[in-house]
């Protein structure tokens, strides 16, 4: 099973990896932390400090079109936010 679905890359974790060393991740919903910090501390050979992870439920979307409204779900997901130890670094640009 794989834990780690795939790293946030916005703006503001970005910012946050910069100034506060924490980095984002969307992970497996039945995952818990410590299951997390040792895929991450493998994956990418850092030391961990602590983890927040949030659960987001699917919303209910709909739109109006020609043929009548058409309504349905975005995914829930769980996201995991990783603070490193300081000195310790994750490029997520390094294999493209």
């Amino acid at each position: 099973m794989k834990i780690l679905l795939k790293p946030l890359v916005t703006e503001k974790f970005n910012a946050q990896s910069e100034k506060l060393n924490k980095y984002g991740f969307i992970v497996e919903k039945s995952a818990n932390k410590i299951e997390i910090k040792k895929e991450i501390e493998k994956m990418y050979g850092v030391n961990v400090s602590s983890i927040n992870t949030m659960k987001y439920a699917g919303k209910v979307k709909s739109r109006y079109t020609k043929t009548g409204f058409i309504t349905g779900k975005t995914k829930a997901y769980k996201k995991a936010i990783v603070t490193l130890v300081d000195g310790d670094t994750i490029d997520f640009y390094s294999n493209i």
